[in-house]
Order: structure tokens, then C-alpha cells, then sequence
């Protein structure tokens, strides 16, 4: 799959030389071989002897914790992690400004160890927890090895028996608040029935899922959907109502600080990972309450990778994560030097350009697969039945395309490196149609006039805005999680309302745009599409779920198997039909045929409007700070900074 941006040549300006990657497409789809071993750069075998952070060194020399070779796995099962640049030090802190327990992404993402991940440029995946996989001739079997001998943070083993709890007894139950993930689902090529998939134990370092019909992407959409797919049995077991009785669980969660038991089974069994309670296979662990200023997360004494070396990663001692409540301390804490790596929008290159060297620190552009960097969805369910009317009819959002003046947006917004284009797949990615980015993208507000009037609505009220064809107050309310965009939303409000659509801007809390989002109630935001493969990752494009404003409440509708929600219909039911048929696939050919279909049908529609092309995302990196990449791609499904496997970052 071919990874050249459109964005490469917004980089190069920056003298900043980005490689694109390619990989065939179909490398990895099926194997009938031994178990795949993860990447390293000798085998593990071979090194004679390991090494460990000198703070681990002392707790062993003073007994209060085991030898380093008896705390990892089995000698040949160990996974050796390729460093970038050179062998690291140990020693140091990684910190960076977070928001606060519920934040957790911001140390969840970089710190996450699933069972697979993405290779470099995401064609396809690669063993990490897992040690390897074998799959049968039509997909329906994949047999996956875990390494021996692998231990929890708190010294208990790993085994299968972690992932069959985890499947039985919480995934299948939802006892933490997430339905059954799309991956575990075949799909009958014939009927587009679906199946749930068996998952089975095989010894105790080998499990097997085996699916009704092909599968060919399992692996890669349980590296996006349940990239975990395990769960500490032993600690799980002493919290979950099954086990100790809902009474028992209910004052285990308050004594936890919860109100009831399902917040606390959220928390406990998705969030888990900023609880120290609760024992881990990341590279950090967390230490103190998350609550705290300061939120410590500190080296896992059982990690499981090592250099080439034998040195037991990760070589940073601590992640340091320091409350903030205004974004701009982000920027100040870098100039400052609070913080030695995180990353920006790009909004905040010139700041952070300027000062480069006087702060220390160097700006690295890692490209992402969004499909604008300055857009509008409108929600195509929302409640009001004159704005959905409208929302869902193509001239209405045609009129609103055009009747904006993207060059002025480009070069307010973006300084003119966000090309003023239509919102769509950049070139080079899966699902790239040509002449999309041009599409309703010239400014004729002449046009955008005769088809608002077109459509009826040529009533105005006293200020000159256009009410709705019965004669009542039409408003498009912009509902915004921050301040961020504010730059972009009052150009969109001036030539909206130049056309005669009154607009009205609101900024809540991240919470409340969550629950808002959930409940239906946001007409519009500024939400962006960022997808690197939608067979991949479809949520953002196929209503599957409640996620993304502009599908709304079909989302409900299919996550609740028709029971809630607004039934999808025409093109978005077409999208859904669509994607059943990427499931029930038989070959990556059959794949990419299906999810081509998906994308055209956005392309068709516009249901997400942009404004500005894709500009990347900013890694800030001290000077001390090292092996951090300059060629990745930043994006959730990668998990963003923890694409370039923080682990063998350090500090020196």
C-alpha cells in the first residue's frame, strides 16, 4: 500500500524529508506455515546475557525483586524491538501535559501493547504480545501462539487462559461497556448473515478463533477494534459481580471512588491502564492516583522486549504526565522545557518553529490520512425535522460548499499549506478518486443564493436570514468540544450568513460534546474524517456504532440491531449493505472492491464538507531526547505516538 501524501510536498518545505513506503497489498492475507516470530534484529536466543534499568538493579540486589532473566519470557520467545537510531540509555523522564483521568488516551495510546500491530506503514500487521499466527487456506482459522512464559506487571503469568477470561467473561458479557467488536464477526457471503466467532484454548500459550465464513482482515481489525484481547484473570476475578457477587462489587467500586458498579467496570476493564491496582503488560505501569497534578507511570520490572543488546526496555524510567487546564500551557510547558515530547495540531507550527532552537527542541511532521483539516458535518439525523430535511438534501449542502471561500480559509487557518479543497481521501490512499478534491470547491456565492432559493427557503426574518420554507427561524448551531477552531468557524459564520444561513457558535466541555454527540443533539461540528483504510476502520464512514456527528443516530440504530435509533436509508443504507460485503470477502481483491464502493458513495453525497486540505501532525522532541522517528504516520489506528514504539525512545 502506497503511503505518498498529497501532504509531501507541504513537508518538504520544512526541509523535512519524508519517505514514502510501499508494501504489496496482499503480503500477509493468509499463511500455512510455522508461527510468524516478531521482527528483531537477531534472534533473541543469541544474546548471551540481558541487562536492566540500574533502578531495577537495585530492588534485585536487595531482594525485593527477581533476576531480569527470570522475569521475562522463555529465552527464543522474547521479543526483540529494533531501535532507530542507536542503542539507548536508561534513565529519565518522558514528560508531557495531560488533562486529567479522563485524558487517558494521551498516556493510553503511546503506552499500549496489543496483541498485534501495524508494520511501518500500515499495509498490514505484525506480531507483538502474540508471538505468532497461522491461518488457513480460506480464513476461517487462525491459530495464535503466545510467547512462554511472559508475566503480568505484578510478577503473575500470562497465559491463554488471560484471553479466554477476558472472552467469556467480559467482551461477550460487555461487562465494560463495549458491544461485541465487528471483528469477531464473519459474514455469510450469501445471505450477509453474521456469525460470531469461537474462540478456543489450544495449551496454554496457544488459542484458536475460528469463524463461520472468511475472514481475510481479522488480525488487522482486531488491531483497530480489541487491540488487548486479554485481561488479567487473576485480578478481574476479585471486582467482577459474576465472581464476587453484585453486593461485594458494589462496595468494591466505592471504595474505589465509583457510585455504582458499571462506571467502576468501565473504568476497571477498558480504562485500566491509569489504575495501579491493576496489573499490565505495558512497557509503564501506572504508580499514583490519576487524579494527582502529577499522574506517574513508571518501567514494568516484567516488560517483555529487549534490544538487540539484551537490554530490557523501555530505557526511560518514568512517564511523567502533568495536569493542564489551558491548551496554551502545552506550548508554553515546551518552550519552557516541562515537556520533552508530545505532539500539535498545526495550527501551532510558526510558535513552535520560531522557537526551535532557543527551546531546545525540534519539530518533526509526521503526515496523517485526514481528509481535511478544516471541514463541517452536519448531522444527517439530527432531531429538528426542517434541518434534517435540509441536512440530508445534496443541493443544501452543495449551496453551503461553494458558498465558502476556501483560499481565504486556507490562508487564515493553515497559512496557505492546507490546499483549498473539498474534503476527501488524500492521494495515495486506499480509495483515492480523482477530481474529488475539486469537487464543490470554487467560491460562487452567486450559485450557493439560486440553490438555497431553489430549495424554498426565501423567506427572511427582519435581519435578512433566510427562515424555513413554514416561515421558522432556520439556524445552523456549531457545537465545538474547545476553542480550537475558533479561527475557522468565524469565517464559516461570515459566509454562511453572507448567504443568508444564520449560524450560531457554541463551545462546551469534552464531556458534554460526548454525551451530546450520543444523545443526538449536535446539528453540526467541526469533526474531522481521518481514515487510513476504511475495510480497516470503518466506524467514521459506516454507521456502525454512535461515533461520528454526520450519521447520528443510524449508528444507534444498527448498534442496537434495529431496536433504537433512525433506520438508514438510501445511500447510507447502501453504505451499510456495502460493508457487509467487504466482511463476507473472500480475497483482498473482493476487499478493495466493496470499500472503493463505500468511498464513492461519499464522494457522491459530501456528507462531510471541507474547506482546507490535510495538513500533518507535529511531534516536538527535545534535543536530548532520541530514536523518535521522522517518517511515520500519525494516526489512532497506529496509535499516534505510539507508532514509533516509545519504548526504545530515550533520553541522554
Amino acid at each position: 500500500m502506497k503511503r505518498s501524501w498529497s501532504l509531501l510536498c507541504m513537508i518538504l518545505i520544512f526541509a523535512v524529508g519524508l519517505t514514502a513506503c510501499e508494501s504489496d497489498p496482499s503480503a500477509k492475507t493468509t499463511l500455512e506455515v510455522t508461527p510468524t516470530k516478531a521482527p528483531a534484529p537477531i534472534a533473541p536466543e543469541k544474546i548471551e546475557a540481558f541487562k536492566e534499568a540500574p533502578m531495577l538493579s537495585k530492588l534485585v540486589g536487595s531482594g525485593t525483586l527477581k533476576a531480569v532473566a527470570e522475569r521475562m519470557p522463555a529465552k527464543e520467545d522474547i521479543m526483540v524491538e529494533k531501535v532507530l537510531e542507536e542503542t539507548g540509555v536508561y534513565g529519565g523522564d518522558w514528560k508531557m501535559p495531560w488533562g486529567g483521568p479522563n485524558d487517558r488516551w494521551t498516556v493510553g495510546q503511546p503506552t499500549e501493547e496489543p496483541l498485534f500491530r501495524f508494520n511501518k506503514d500500515g499495509s498490514t500487521v505484525e506480531p507483538n504480545v502474540a508471538k505468532g499466527y497461522d491461518v488457513n487456506k480460506d480464513s476461517t482459522e487462525f491459530t495464535i501462539y503466545l510467547r512462554k512464559g511472559m508475566k503480568w506487571s505484578d510478577g503473575m503469568p500470562f497465559t491463554a487462559d488471560d484471553v479466554l477470561f477476558y472472552w467469556e467473561h467480559m467482551l461477550t458479557k460487555e461487562t465494560f461497556g463495549k458491544k461485541i467488536y465487528d471483528a469477531y464477526y464473519s459474514v455469510d457471503p450469501v445471505t450477509g448473515d453474521k456469525a460470531l466467532a469461537k474462540v478456543t484454548k489450544v495449551d496454554d500459550y496457544t488459542f484458536k478463533v475460528t469463524h463461520k465464513y472468511p475472514s481475510v482482515q481479522f488480525l488487522e481489525r482486531v488491531a483497530i477494534d480489541n487491540k488487548w484481547f486479554f485481561a488479567p484473570a487473576h485480578f478481574q476475578k476479585t471486582i467482577l459481580p459474576e465472581f464476587i457477587g453484585n453486593d461485594k462489587a458494589l462496595e468494591v467500586a466505592k471504595k474505589w471512588g465509583f457510585e455504582d458498579t458499571k462506571s467502576f467496570l468501565v473504568a476497571t476493564g477498558y480504562y485500566y491502564w491509569i489504575y495501579p491496582q491493576i496489573p499490565t503488560l505495558r512497557a509503564w505501569v501506572a504508580k499514583n492516583d490519576p487524579n494527582s497534578d502529577q499522574f506517574i507511570m513508571e518501567r514494568n520490572p516484567y516488560y517483555w522486549k529487549v534490544d538487540a543488546a539484551g537490554n530490557q526496555l523501555p530505557y526511560m524510567d518514568r512517564i511523567v504526565a502533568s495536569k493542564v487546564q489551558d491548551p496554551a500551557q502545552r506550548i508554553l510547558g515546551s518552550l519552557a522545557g516541562d515537556f520533552n515530547l508530545l505532539d500539535f495540531d498545526f495550527k501551532d507550527f510558526t510558535v513552535l518553529k520560531e522557537n526551535e532552537k532557543k527551546a531546545n527542541f525540534r519539530v518533526i511532521p509526521w503526515n496523517t490520512p485526514s481528509w481535511s483539516s478544516a471541514g463541517i458535518e452536519l448531522n444527517q439525523t439530527i432531531d429538528d425535522p426542517n434541518l434534517r430535511k435540509l441536512f440530508q438534501n445534496i443541493k443544501f449542502r452543495e449551496a453551503l460548499s461553494i458558498a465558502v471561500d476556501r483560499k481565504e480559509v486556507s490562508e487564515i487557518v493553515t497559512n496557505g499549506l492546507g490546499a483549498p479543497q473539498q474534503a476527501s481521501v488524500p492521494e495515495g490512499l486506499v480509495g483515492y478518486q480523482k477530481g474529488w478534491a475539486e469537487q464543490w470547491s470554487t467560491f460562487d456565492p452567486k450559485k450557493a443564493n439560486q440553490m438555497l432559493d431553489e430549495l424554498g427557503l426565501t423567506k427572511r426574518d427582519k435581519n435578512n436570514f433566510r427562515l424555513n420554507a413554514d416561515g421558522s427561524d432556520l439556524t445552523i448551531t456549531i457545537i465545538e468540544p474547545n476553542t480550537s477552531t475558533a479561527s475557522f468557524l468565524e469565517l464559516v459564520k461570515k459566509y454562511y450568513e453572507s448567504v443568508g444561513i444564520k449560524v450560531d457558535i457554541k463551545v462546551v466541555d469534552q464531556g458534554t460534546h460526548q454525551e451530546l454527540k450520543y444523545s443526538n443533539k449536535i446539528p453540526a461540528t467541526t469533526e474531522n474524517i481521518s481514515v487510513v483504510n476504511v475495510s480497516f476502520r470503518p466506524d467514521t464512514l459506516v454507521p456502525l456504532r454512535v461515533l461520528t456527528p454526520w450519521y447520528g443516530h443510524y449508528g444507534l440504530y444498527s448498534q442496537s440491531n434495529g431496536k433504537e435509533g433512525v433506520k438508514p436509508e438510501g445511500d447510507v443504507a447502501l453504505i451499510l449493505d456495502y460493508w457487509n460485503k467487504v466482511k463476507a470477502s473472500s480475497s483482498k481483491e473482493e476487499i478493495n472492491k466493496w470499500s472503493n464502493e463505500i468511498i464513492k458513495l461519499h464522494q457522491k453525497n459530501q456528507w462531510v464538507i471541507g474547506y482546507a486540505g490535510p495538513t500533518p501532525k507535529l511531534i516536538v522532541a527535545s534535543n536530548k531526547m532520541h530514536n523518535v522517528p521522522k517518517d511515520l504516520i500519525y494516526c489512532d489506528e497506529f496509535r499516534s505516538i505510539g507508532h514509533g514504539h516509545p519504548s526504545q525512545f530515550f533520553i541522554k
